[in-house]
């Protein structure tokens, strides 16, 4: 089933409680996903020193990061080291993660915005595509501050669960507070992939994945840290959460 205007109207509207999980037998995987109006983000990148600046048209994220019953719904697989269904996905590559969002896609009948070559990092995204995939790393982060120009969204133990309080697992999404659009779990829990190669010419294929995990002190929990990794890895602290073109 594609998404309606009906469907944008209702994904643009203020948030519902934080109990009421992603993966509600009667709510939608659209109903879940939020409208970010368009903006501009400053990025910075400590390595190499620089600083510069991306346009973000509107598009949809997902109030949540993908959870266990979700990613077991749709893959028939269930990776996590930290079982629950309504704990987030982890212990999957980008790979597993831009997969996941070609069968969703398929399933609600939308075009696959990921393309796979003879080898498994060869991977092509095709921006145009309607389908689901993963966000931007400018997206997650003008996403995650939420029009705030602070690195966090509120205190530490309000909004993430991270190494002071989470008890050394990972949580059921949504049970900490949401940033200004209605978002949860964006800092702590698990870390989120994103769509974007890191520096290809230094790196390679290795992607870049936002937004500190369980095992993260609070200086890990910033919207402003980059991390990155090989598309092929895997940890218990990983996870990710999918974005929509409008």
């Amino acid at each position: 089933m594609r998404i309606t205007a009906q469907d944008l109207v209702a994904a643009c509207k203020d948030n519902v409680d934080g109990n009421t999980m992603i993966n509600n037998e009667n709510s939608s995987v659209q109903e879940q996903m939020i409208c970010i109006p368009k903006g501009c983000i400053v990025l910075r990148d400590d390595r190499i020193q620089k600083e510069w600046n991306v346009e973000i048209d509107s598009f949809l994220l997902a109030r949540y990061p993908v959870t266990q019953q979700l990613y077991l719904s749709i893959t028939g697989t269930s990776p996590s080291a930290f079982h629950g269904d309504h704990k987030p996905v982890e212990t999957v590559s980008f790979i597993d993660a831009a997969l996941f969002c070609n069968l969703l896609s398929k399933r609600e009948a939308l075009k696959e915005c990921y393309a796979f070559g003879r080898h498994e990092t060869d991977i092509v995204f095709n921006s145009q595509s309607d389908g689901y995939r993963l966000p931007s790393e400018a997206e997650w982060e003008y996403a995650c501050r939420a029009g705030s120009s602070k690195p966090v969204y509120g205190k530490i133990d309000e909004i993430a669960w991270y190494k002071g309080n989470s008890e050394n697992e990972t949580h059921t999404v949504g049970l900490k507070k949401p940033n200004t659009w209605g978002l949860y779990d964006m800092l702590g829990n698990v870390w989120e992939w994103c769509g974007d190669i890191y520096d290809e010419n230094v790196y390679g294929t290795y992607r870049i994945f936002r937004g500190g995990g369980w095992n993260d002190t609070k200086r890990g929990c910033l919207g402003s840290n980059r991390r990155r990794s090989h598309p092929a890895f895997r940890i218990d602290d990983l996870g990710f959460r999918i974005a929509k073109n409008i």
